[in-house]
């Protein structure tokens, strides 16, 4: 009611084949699959629960998990190594979404939140495609939770909340590369939305906990970053030698004011093992914040750059959260965000590039790998 936004939910998951198919089997049964112990025996199941009527299900009692989790995985790689996609980004639209199409559309859904089995969330829900070659972002705004129950579901407009916005352009440890499009990525965040900004050597775990006013409910951290499942390789990196790890997330100030939206503008801050698949952004959610927008893959500096200028400039605008990013995202797919004449080009204005992102050359930012490894986890709204 508050956002004009109508959203259901997808869950997908796996099922063991001889399963009863009981009539009055409710979603909590099924959210109970997704923490099942998995078997190559398993099937696939989708069931879309809508704001209003009956649950509608899909079942697939030939298609195991080995199967559908193999033609994710074309997708995924497809996409980020820039390279064939196309076969496994129809595959995975035609199992999950082609078949709820008619009852979206009669419902007039327009906002998906997919709940996911393990071996599926670390996939580009963005990059799906039907056979018409439509993404699925050109019809829906996307997003993922790690767990309904765990998810402050509430709507919290960010239209007047500035922004905590930190980062690093260079890097002491780990032999992790310069970032240079951060100065300009943080730039361009403050003087569309204000805020503080803390570079470099201000870049550190104190001013994260003391420095973020009331006001300020994002936080933007641009930075390199790895989730491993292995807490002791798990890390946000910070200035110098610093890092916020897995332990240091829980009493890193994200509750006091609390943070409505946390993007991790890193690489591979998405990504983790079968028991935390969504990684540092699915931790974080479970920690407290309301909504984490992070990164699947180790994705480019321009790419980021470009995604992030416009996705701050949509949430002046838009609704929802998810509704920010799918405009962002479809603002490059039509080419209308690139690099070019030494600036970053947005539909709302232009942001002038340092000389080294300058030696880059007009450059475009369509394919998928650009801008479909952002991903929306926790609240969508």
């Amino acid at each position: 009611r508050e956002t004009n936004v109508k959203p259901a939910f997808i869950y997908v998951f796996f099922t063991p084949p001889n399963e009863a198919r009981a009539n009055d089997r409710t979603v909590n049964s099924a959210r109970s699959q997704l923490f099942r112990n998995p078997s190559n025996t398993d099937v696939l199941e989708v069931v879309l629960v809508p704001p209003t009527g009956d649950l509608v299900r899909v079942r697939y009692p030939a298609l195991t998990r080995p199967e559908v989790i193999q033609s994710a995985g074309e997708l995924t790689r497809g996409v980020a190594r820039r390279s064939v996609y196309g076969s496994g980004s129809r595959r995975m639209y035609d199992l999950i979404v082609a078949p709820l199409e008619e009852d979206l559309k009669r419902l007039k859904i327009d906002n998906l939140v997919f709940l996911l089995d393990a071996g599926l969330r670390s996939m580009p829900i963005a990059a799906m495609q039907s056979k018409d070659n439509r993404f699925i972002i050109e019809d829906y705004s996307v997003g993922l939770m790690p767990s309904l129950t765990l998810t402050n579901t509430t709507y919290s407009s960010l239209k007047d909340s500035q922004v905590t916005a930190m980062g690093a352009d260079r890097f002491v440890v780990n032999n992790l590369s310069p970032l240079p499009g951060v100065p300009v990525e943080l730039k361009a965040i403050n003087q569309i939305r204000g805020g503080n900004i803390f570079l470099n050597e201000n870049f550190t775990l104190s001013n994260l906990r003391q420095n973020r006013r009331p006001e300020q409910r994002i936080v933007h951290l641009a930075t390199h970053g790895s989730f491993s499942g292995d807490k002791a390789n798990s890390f946000i990196q910070l200035w110098g030698t610093e890092k916020l790890t897995l332990d240091q997330l829980r009493s890193s100030g994200f509750g006091t004011p609390p943070v409505d939206l946390l993007v991790l503008s890193a690489c591979e801050t998405a990504l983790g093992n079968r028991d935390a698949e969504l990684g540092f952004a699915g931790l974080a959610v479970t920690s407290g914040v309301r909504s984490a927008l992070a990164s699947l893959w180790q994705v480019s500096d321009e790419g980021t750059m470009g995604l992030m200028a416009e996705f701050y400039q949509q949430l002046q605008t838009t609704t929802t959260k998810s509704e920010a990013l799918r405009q962002a995202q479809l603002a490059m797919l039509r080419g209308e965000v690139r690099l070019e004449g030494g600036s970053l080009v947005t539909p709302k204005g232009n942001f002038a590039l340092n000389d080294e992102l300058k030696r880059l050359g007009d450059k475009q930012l369509t394919h998928p790998f650009f801008w479909s490894a952002f991903t929306m986890i926790g609240n969508p709204w």
